[in-house]
């Protein structure tokens, strides 16, 4: 059976589509899940782990105000994320995520294991959030999974 990987890289390259991921709490794990698969270059245009709020806001374009307003672990913020990283590689979808790993970085209302994963292409941005259970690294696995899970259910949803 193909991996999800697998099926997002030939879902992409039969539309003919281009993809960019900003990441921030996964690390660049969803970039290496990607890349990982033979063919990848003809399509991914690259990504940027944003993990710190300065690169979030100088390099990929999140608003200051926005992470002030919300928190760096929020939606709106996944959503800058996306739609900065989508003009910056000059792709045509591209995801990102923010989110608390784990163990430490709870704040009041943002447990241990929130995230929040964000899509941007010809449609629209949105975002979709999640909360995960597991330790560090469980957390970050389970984040890029849904990630790439709802890519694929976005380039299935395509003519």
């Amino acid at each position: 059976m193909a991996s999800l990987e697998k099926e997002i890289v030939d879902l992409i390259e039969k539309k003919g589509l281009t993809l960019g991921i900003v990441e921030s709490a996964t690390g660049g794990l969803i970039s290496h899940l990607i890349t990982n698969v033979p063919g990848s270059s003809d399509f991914y245009k690259g990504s940027v782990t944003s993990y710190a709020n300065e690169t979030k806001i100088n390099v990929v374009g999140v608003k200051a105000a926005t992470i002030e307003k919300y928190g760096a672990v929020s939606p709106q913020v996944a959503e800058e994320m996306a739609a900065g990283g989508r003009k910056l590689l000059a792709a045509d979808i591209c995801l990102a995520d923010t989110g608390i790993a784990g163990p430490g970085g709870e704040t009041p209302g943002k447990a241990v294991g929130l995230f929040y994963i964000g899509m941007a292409h010809k449609d629209g941005v949105f975002s979709r959030k999640h909360e995960f259970g597991g330790d560090r690294e469980e957390n970050k696995q389970h984040a890029a999974a849904a990630a790439l899970g709802w890519l694929r259910e976005y380039l299935i949803s395509l003519p």
